[in-house]
């Protein structure tokens, strides 16, 4: 398994090199011309999971934002599983290993997760400041003892977890990171501007599948009660202006779309990445958004 370790000379974008006004981050965003999406930005329809696969493709299934409610879920033919974090409610090590008896009931060839803001012992440096906290917010995680969560993520035997890391399967290459704007102080938050950035400027050229938890910014992140965009515009100009992947995959916002406004669970694309919203659980935390599937090209020689 590779990780993702910048190569010598790699380009990284600093965040003096835009402006952090989310108004002006797209390169062709006309405040005036669409109050909710900038141009060149389009609604895609999910591929029915009935469609044949095309020769020489690869099927993703991709599913977010599980929360620990997975029973009910009906999991569709495909080759590889890409879920995008919040797999449990708070990172237990009983959630994690409940959802690891789940991936490994699953068909996937390959299964691979990455952690979300909800994943709270994944996250090693909140780990050490809860510790140092009043015992209020989260009671059940405060109670663990260091033994029981410092290697969490060997938990998941069935599956492969990335964070800030990448691995080859079946000739693409995927990344994952878990990595959110700060919000209400939960697992892997950090403040917006150059914090994320370093983050994303971690993630290597020529990568074809970006798995993270949240959304870049305008793609899949309208939150209606806040009348506003949750993405990130760091994240936004690293797949756009550099990173450039085939599939940009991620959940964290739940809320669903009404016409004309794409909120959270969808897809979208930009004309060149494909952006899945694929949180499976709604705003009221009910997993009834299906998990949605998607093909590509399978590289030659794999």
């Amino acid at each position: 398994m590779a990780h993702g370790i910048p190569s010598q000379g790699k380009v990284t974008i600093t965040v003096d090199e835009y402006s952090s006004n989310p108004t002006q981050a797209f390169t062709h965003y006309n405040i005036n011309q669409s109050r909710f999406q900038p141009p060149h930005v389009h609604m895609v329809d999910p591929i029915p999971y009935d469609t044949p696969k095309p020769a020489g493709h690869t099927r993703f299934v991709c599913v977010s934002d599980t929360h620990s409610r997975t029973d009910g879920i009906q999991m569709p033919y495909g080759d590889i599983l890409l879920h995008t974090g919040d797999f449990t409610e708070l990172g237990l090590p009983s959630e994690v290993k409940k959802f690891n008896d789940w991936l490994g009931n699953l068909p996937y060839e390959y299964k691979i997760v990455i952690a979300g803001n909800h994943e709270l012992t994944f996250d090693k440096e909140f780990m050490a400041d809860l510790v140092k906290q009043d015992y209020y917010r989260f009671p059940s995680v405060s109670k663990l003892k260091p033994e029981d969560f410092d290697n969490v993520q060997s938990l998941l035997t069935n599956s492969i977890y990335l964070q800030d890391s990448e691995v080859t399967v079946k000739g693409f290459r995927i990344y994952g990171a878990p990595w959110t704007p700060w919000f209400n102080g939960w697992g892997f938050n950090l403040p917006r501007g150059q914090s994320l950035l370093d983050k994303w400027n971690l993630i290597p050229e020529g990568i074809d599948i970006l798995m993270t938890h949240g959304p870049p910014l305008g793609f899949r992140d309208w939150v209606p009660k806040e009348l506003q965009r949750v993405g990130c515009v760091e994240l936004l100009n690293t797949v756009q202006r550099r990173v450039r992947p085939k599939l940009h995959v991620f959940g964290g916002i739940h809320e669903v779309s009404f016409p004309l406004v794409p909120t959270g669970y969808g897809i979208m694309t930009d004309g060149y990445t494909t952006y899945i919203n694929a949180s499976t659980c709604t705003v009221s935390f009910q997993p009834t958004n299906p998990p949605i599937i998607f093909d590509l090209p399978t590289p030659q020689g794999s």
